[in-house]
């Protein structure tokens, strides 16, 4: 029985991953904002038979504060974990700052995927196979980051924020692979493809037809799950890979340049250092 941490594992393809390993026998720990949503998932799972195995941390993943907290009570409750999967993610047309003062996108989308992926290192370390797998879009090139200005407080734009941060997620794969792999953890970035999630996000009137649009055209989330759960259940043997609709694609491109990973580092350890 292996256990797993689904952040944003409330709606869509999180939740419908932590529904199928649920039924498997697994043990899944779901860290999400919404404590109504967490009932709901917790409820289902008593309902279920699986009231022992499913777990719900409260947490607004755009805050570094209550990110840290979650990963606290969760290595606290969980000596060992298996596979650490990243859903979250929330579109916003008009630009938000939280309430510590970053760029909601950049906070949710970035920021909390690479502080919940260093604080389960030592958890995940102790799995045989241990596992994080970033759902969020790779193979895009370098041109999408703003390096002088990341959290986009010139020009932003909820697209390009969304874009931007897919592209920070391959820098942040290459940086954790680099760190971790050599201690077995394995990291795989995936694109699902467009799939008829909840579209979790807030979208003005130009947006909203476009939207609209990706919802009637987009894949059922069932689709959208065989390569994550290929990735889960036989991780890569290599340390970095990335998955494009189930299509393996290269990670030794200028798209995965490991001196623009260790420049994204530098950049957040001095942000998150308050400098």
């Amino acid at each position: 029985m292996n256990t797993l941490v689904i952040a944003g594992g409330t709606d869509g393809i999180g939740k419908a991953l932590a529904e199928l390993y649920l039924g498997r026998g697994d043990t899944v720990v779901v860290v999400g904002r919404n404590a109504g949503k967490g009932r709901l998932f917790l409820d289902a799972a008593r309902a279920a038979g699986a009231a022992g195995r499913a777990f719900f941390v409260t947490a607004d993943l755009s805050l570094l504060a209550e990110t840290s907290r979650a990963a606290d009570e969760i290595r606290a409750a969980f000596p060992v974990v298996d596979a650490l999967v990243f859903c979250a993610r929330h579109y916003r047309s008009r630009r938000t700052e939280t309430a510590e003062g970053y760029e909601e996108n950049f906070a949710l989308f970035y920021l909390s995927r690479h502080l919940l992926g260093q604080a389960l290192a030592e958890p995940l370390a102790r799995a045989q196979h241990p596992v994080v797998v970033n759902v969020a879009g790779p193979g895009a090139g370098l041109e999408l980051v703003q390096w002088d200005d990341l959290q986009l407080s010139r020009h932003y734009h909820g697209g390009a924020a969304l874009g931007q941060g897919g592209k920070l997620n391959d820098l942040l794969g290459v940086s954790y692979a680099q760190q971790y792999g050599p201690a077995g953890i394995r990291y795989v970035l995936i694109h699902p493809g467009v799939t008829a999630t909840g579209f979790s996000g807030e979208y003005d009137a130009g947006t909203l037809p476009h939207i609209r649009s990706m919802r009637e055209h987009a894949k059922p989330v069932e689709a959208a799950l065989p390569p994550i759960v290929d990735a889960i259940d036989k991780p890569p043997a290599e340390a970095l890979s990335a998955f494009v609709e189930g299509r393996r694609i290269p990670v030794d491109t200028r798209g995965f340049d490991p001196a623009a990973a260790r420049r994204l580092r530098e950049l957040t350890d001095l942000l998150l250092a308050g400098g």
